[in-house]
């Protein structure tokens, strides 16, 4: 056998190999440990200088290389990446053949160089390992795919479950969670109560297509009047509730009020006719009554807004302890019988 046919066997059969003279050089390179070091040249270095030699220990020469017993060695390259190897040596004429692979290393090289299966012997176990890693890389990309769907799928659920259909608000699950969240923190806050004037002629002249839309578009109103870290909520047909967290300024409360009676006003068009609407107005604050639930103050400002409907509507009005009826006298317990 020639020295090329050697070479191109080796090449095929080892492509981790290296061919080392007499003096410990390296003479040839296969493909793999080439791919290893591609911006220096392996064929001319000295074997000793491209690896130390971690088993056995104190392997200076090409003599004690030759003696190691069963040829056995673990390699660590001297430069960055310091990979970790395993090599077997075998003599070969008067100089030597040594044969590495990774052990252990593998997952961590396949990464650090970017190596697939064509880099090594069919006969190589490496290869069964690539495939499982493979294999395992793509149930791992499929279940990480599968798991943002379901994520997607359980926020579009929350979403839906917490969303008014029709204008893509609050609803009133929603807005039960939001107050107790705020009452459980002790979060100030502001709650407006919202009923649209003249809604129902809407509804009864142009038909609840045209009342729908008008709902959608008081929702865009109160959605641009309002904060971002406001809530707008929709709790009834025509009935909307605005929460204002850490706002308890009654100067503010009402500026924002009237603004929001002022776009109400604006005609709403729909198919060539115009929507004409108001609203009335009630709110409370979070601390006017203690040791609530979000019942009771939604309560208070519902009596706050039939305050703003009994005195004209399209007014604001804010909740007052006097509004609360007072409970009626209880009636006289009746006189025992006589018999």
């Amino acid at each position: 056998m020639t020295e090329a046919e050697l070479g191109e066997m080796l090449g095929r059969l080892c492509p981790m190999h290296l061919t080392l003279n007499a003096t410990g050089h390296v003479t040839e390179a296969g493909a793999t440990i080439r791919k290893l070091r591609p911006g220096s040249s392996l064929l001319g270095a000295r074997f000793l200088d491209l690896f130390e030699v971690l088993r056995p220990r104190r392997v200076m020469s090409m003599e004690e290389l030759l003696t190691v017993s069963e040829g056995r060695l673990h390699l660590r390259f001297r430069d960055d990446p310091q990979t970790a190897l395993k090599a077997s040596l075998a003599p070969l004429g008067e100089g030597a053949v040594v044969n590495m692979s990774f052990g252990i290393s593998l997952l961590d090289a396949v990464g650090d160089y970017g190596l697939s299966g064509a880099d090594f012997a069919h006969t190589d176990l490496a290869i069964e390992l690539l495939y499982l890693i493979e294999a395992k890389s793509a149930a791992m990309e499929a279940s990480r795919n599968l798991n943002a769907r379901l994520q997607g799928a359980k926020i579009a659920a929350e979403e839906q479950a917490f969303s008014d259909t029709l204008t893509g608000l609050k609803n009133r699950r929603a807005l039960d969670l939001i107050l107790h969240r705020y009452l459980g923190a002790a979060v100030p806050f502001a709650l407006m109560h919202v009923d649209l004037d003249y809604f129902k002629t809407v509804n009864d002249t142009l038909g609840h297509a045209a009342g729908d839309h008008v709902l959608q578009q008081v929702a865009r109103i109160m959605v641009d009047v309002t904060r971002s870290d406001d809530t707008v909520a929709r709790v009834g047909g025509d009935e909307f509730v605005i929460v204002f967290p850490k706002l308890r300024d009654r100067h503010k409360l009402d500026t924002i009020a009237r603004r929001l009676i002022e776009r109400l006003e604006t005609p709403i068009g729909y198919n060539a006719e115009e929507c004409r609407i108001s609203g009335s107005m009630g709110t409370v604050l979070s601390d006017q009554l203690t040791g609530v639930e979000a019942g009771e103050l939604l309560h208070a400002a519902d009596l706050a807004l039939y305050a703003a409907k009994h005195g004209g509507r399209a007014g604001h009005r804010f909740f007052d302890p006097s509004m609360i009826a007072p409970p009626l006298p209880c009636a006289p317990e009746p006189p025992d019988c006589i018999n």
